[in-house]
């Protein structure tokens, strides 16, 4: 199952394992929920900061990449 959310940036933590990049961002969605995912610097938008608006890529309900949302 395939899916997009409206979400709002909560946590932004960003590491590397071994020289590669790494992102912990936790998202709270529209509905009140919230979610927390481990993604790759790839999956996640340059200088994402909490309060930012997104739209969450899910993969059966797992967050697999984060999307600014489009302005307007």
């Amino acid at each position: 199952m395939l899916g997009d959310r409206n979400a709002t940036v909560v946590v932004v933590r960003r590491f590397d394992i071994h020289g590669v990049a790494h992102a912990d961002v936790t998202v709270a969605f529209d509905d009140g929920s919230t979610a927390t995912a481990r993604l790759g610097a790839e999956s996640v938008p340059d200088g994402l900061e909490p309060d930012d608006r997104v739209v969450a890529r899910l993969v059966m309900s797992t967050i697999v990449a984060l999307e600014r949302q489009p302005e307007g």
